[in-house]
């Protein structure tokens, strides 16, 4: 089983944005969204049918129930309570998995809703090992940096592919790179990696630069403080461009999404890569 983070000739020289499985579609799920409305308004909506999704975290409620977190395609983050759903015959009871691609259904206008339904999609492998705790590490990244409600479609569909990656034995520490690329520019924290935020220039492949964590990228002036990375032109080129064929990219990359997702949450660290470090894995 590959390490989470490869180097050298080990690591995959490009990672395609578009193999995504056709997981949600082989049902013909439909968005919920009806056609010329806008997400915050259908959020009113009092139930919501078939709706792609996966579950983040869960825990108990009271003595029967379960408050689940999910991420769902067209609605961003909720949060569910799944009644009754620890009784013994209980049709959720033992259904709600992490990893798994699901339909869900749910009421309600409260920031609690109700689940209705889950039914289980299928077609992806199980995590094991690395990629197991990998995608602990995605799911509290997307629980740490997106709002409640807030729709990110963009950020689901690399979430499945990453899934699909990671289910693959691919190379964790390319995968975890792209979907840390995709969640900072989704969630605002991050615009583009190969551009210069004064000048909307192209960054130039020799030249040298900083990634500002409350501005973007500039060139390196010899005034930027110690902790931010220096990295090349060309690895923002390849970091935009999702292409890891270059040993120095890799390197780069790694301390560069340690700097900024470490900024943006405010120097907690995520428990997940305290365990990852642990087992010298990350």
């Amino acid at each position: 089983m590959n390490d989470i983070d490869a180097d050298g000739a080990a690591v995959a020289s490009h990672v395609s944005v578009s193999v995504v499985p056709d997981l949600l579609e082989k049902r013909e799920l439909k968005s919920t969204v009806p056609r010329g409305s806008s997400r915050r308004t259908v959020h009113l909506n009092t139930r919501v049918l078939e709706q792609p999704a996966f579950v983040l975290h869960s825990y108990p409620y009271r003595e029967t129930s379960l408050i689940i977190d999910v991420l769902t395609r067209d609605y961003g983050r909720l949060a569910l309570i799944a009644k009754g759903a620890k009784r013994p015959h209980s049709a959720l009871r033992g259904v709600l998995q992490k990893f798994q691609p699901f339909a869900l259904a749910w009421s309600g206008k409260a920031e609690l809703r109700t689940l209705i339904k889950a039914e289980w999609v299928g077609g992806l492998r199980p995590l094991e090992g690395d990629a197991l705790l990998s995608g602990f590490y995605l799911n509290e990244l997307i629980v740490r940096f997106c709002a409640r409600e807030d729709s990110h479609e963009k950020l689901f569909n690399r979430y499945l592919a990453t899934l699909h990656h990671l289910a693959q034995d691919e190379s964790p520490g390319i995968i975890l790179r792209v979907f840390e690329r995709v969640l900072l520019c989704e969630t605002g924290y991050a615009v583009a990696f190969d551009r210069c935020v004064q000048t909307g220039s192209r960054v130039l492949p020799e030249r040298h630069y900083v990634f500002d964590p409350e501005c973007g990228v500039r060139p390196t002036y010899g005034d930027e403080p110690v902790e931010w990375p220096i990295v090349t032109g060309q690895t923002l080129i390849d970091i935009q461009q999702d292409d890891y064929s270059r040993v120095k990219t890799v390197q780069q990359c790694k301390s560069l999404m340690r700097f900024l997702l470490n900024y943006h949450l405010g120097g907690v660290p995520l428990n997940t890569r305290k365990i990852l470090l642990d087992l010298q894995k990350f």
